[in-house]
């Protein structure tokens, strides 16, 4: 079974994207994103997360991007910190191929 790592059903979260096995819609982990959390650190604050699920969700948004154009910078890319490349090497080979997913963490 494959599953679809982001969903949507106007029964659940009011219809807004959410990712698979959680309470958490794409726009929330894009917040965390935006607002410096790394991957590793959402998937500290929510076990039930999985990074594959976080890559799948900032890919859905890098192909909604009218949805989500507050969490873009004028580049293209997602604002914060994304998968460095060590972490990106364990995720499914079209998720590192998308490109959206991957953005080195820099120290500040």
């Amino acid at each position: 079974m494959t599953i679809k790592w982001v969903k949507s059903d106007p029964l659940v979260m009011n219809g807004e994207p959410f990712c698979y096995g959680t309470r958490l819609t794409v726009r929330n982990l894009l917040e965390m994103r935006s607002h410096g959390l790394t991957p590793d650190e959402m998937v500290g604050q929510h076990p039930e997360l999985k990074p594959v699920g976080i890559a799948e969700a900032f890919l859905f948004a890098g192909q909604n991007r009218e949805r989500y154009a507050a969490f873009f910078e004028p580049d293209g890319s997602i604002r914060g910190p994304g998968f460095g490349t060590g972490q990106a090497e364990a995720l499914p080979q079209h998720l590192r191929e998308a490109g959206i997913v991957v953005s080195e963490v820099t120290s500040s």
